[in-house]
């Protein structure tokens, strides 16, 4: 179970979020209580969001510039960086609340593992109709072919325990099948997943990393269905 005052690392990938990271450390720091520790992971943004991290002023922050790009890549290098006992990863853009956050991490009192949800009760999706549509789709079809009952597979907002890194880990690769696969794997192997609602939302300032397009809509769906046909495969 988790220890009162146990240490939370947060992790943030970041690539041209030079318009929301100040707050989003700021806001960090201002809800979660300590220890705390928030590593910020950039893809060397040509915005200058590194610069900006480098100027902030908070305790056991930590930057790590990276020459490559990817964000299941950048998540593992954070967790692979993360002291805590207990590890969370969200956007950096301000869509996702750290009230949240927070209370996800008190629930892994009683989970291994507890997911924001834009589809739990309680949650909703209020982006562009096309990103909406895609994530429903890609959502329904992870259900009917892994059949975990979780409503939001590739959330990409999580608290889990330390101790889950025992049991799995995450697969370095994609964008937000790397999720899905990770969920998966806690859910077969067992450990006890909660799903928590939030409402997400378009951002506000910077420009997102995949433009709702048909192109990406169809390409990135096509990655989706292969990885949850694989795992299928490889599960069977």
């Amino acid at each position: 179970m988790k220890r009162k005052n146990s240490k939370v690392s947060v992790i943030l990938a970041t690539y041209n979020e030079k318009e929301n990271i100040g707050a989003m450390v700021a806001n960090l720091y201002k809800t979660i209580a300590p220890p705390l520790e928030v590593i910020v992971v950039d893809d060397a943004s040509p915005d200058h969001t590194a610069e900006i991290v480098e100027g902030l002023d908070f305790p056991d922050l930590i930057l790590i510039r990276r020459k490559c790009r990817g964000l299941a890549s950048a998540f593992n290098r954070g967790i692979i960086e993360s002291s805590g006992d207990i590890i969370c990863w969200l956007d950096a853009d301000l869509c996702m609340p750290v009230t949240t956050l927070c209370e996800m991490i008190e629930l892994l009192d009683h989970h291994h593992m507890v997911i924001g949800s834009r589809y739990a009760k309680g949650g909703s999706d209020n982006r562009e109709f096309l990103r909406v549509i895609s994530s429903r789709f890609i959502n329904g079809f992870a259900r009917i072919m892994l059949g975990t009952g979780i409503k939001d597979m590739d959330s990409g907002f999580i608290a889990i325990r330390r101790e889950v890194l025992n049991h799995i880990s995450l697969i370095p690769f994609g964008h937000g099948e790397y999720f899905i696969e990770l969920v998966y794997d806690a859910w077969k192997t067992g450990l006890r997943i909660h799903e928590v609602g939030f409402a997400f939302k378009s951002r506000k300032a910077g420009k997102s990393k995949s433009r709702p397009t048909l192109w990406v809509f169809f390409q990135k769906g096509a990655h989706y269905i292969f990885r949850i046909i694989r795992l299928v495969s490889i599960h069977k």
